[in-house]
């Protein structure tokens, strides 16, 4: 049996791709049109790769159940991201808060299937987002956490091990930790 290896896990709209802010809270792009990766997202993800970190995406998609998206459209942009980076899975909870499901963050139900998945080891992985809830489900799945401080994440209540300006700083701190 192979033994389990650390991984990183991302948010993906505000950590890889640029969100649209309205009254302060983000919104996922609409289409894979509107779908920018924003800097320096795929040198970040090509060293995590290159260091052997497989890379997970986890991302709550509640416009699906609000019926504001299709599940079809953020399938299509998920796959145009695949595409772009070296990434290695996709887990996504297309539920709203009401449906009090196990799977959207800040619950880390979909770390925990990813972990069983792909035989990840949570203890060892990173858990990168953009939002207290990113933050909240990688503390509860047992990863280290990294927030990306945006204006829209200012006022999150919550603890993580680092914050960031951006997805490329949080490679050069997981790479900094995992070599201890």
């Amino acid at each position: 049996m192979n033994p389990r290896r650390p991984a990183v896990f991302l948010d993906r709209d505000g950590v890889i791709n640029r969100t649209v802010v309205s009254n302060g809270v983000p919104h996922p792009p609409q289409s894979v049109a509107e779908c920018e990766i924003l800097p320096g997202v795929a040198e970040a993800c090509g060293k995590l790769k290159a260091a052997g970190f497989p890379l997970i995406v986890v991302t709550n998609q509640p416009d699906v159940a609000r019926g504001a998206q299709t599940r079809d459209e953020v399938e299509r942009i998920n796959q145009h991201l695949r595409l772009l980076l070296p990434i290695d899975a996709v887990y996504v909870c297309y539920h709203d808060t009401a449906d009090d499901c196990d799977c959207r963050k800040p619950r880390p139900g979909m770390l925990i299937r990813a972990a069983e998945d792909l035989h990840l080891d949570l203890g060892s992985s990173y858990m990168v987002g953009d939002r207290s809830g990113d933050i909240l489900a990688g503390a509860a799945a047992g990863c280290t956490t990294l927030l990306i401080d945006l204006p829209y994440s200012k006022g999150d209540r919550c603890e993580p091990d680092f914050r960031v300006a951006s997805l490329l700083e949080a490679a050069g701190k997981i790479l900094i930790s995992a070599s201890r």
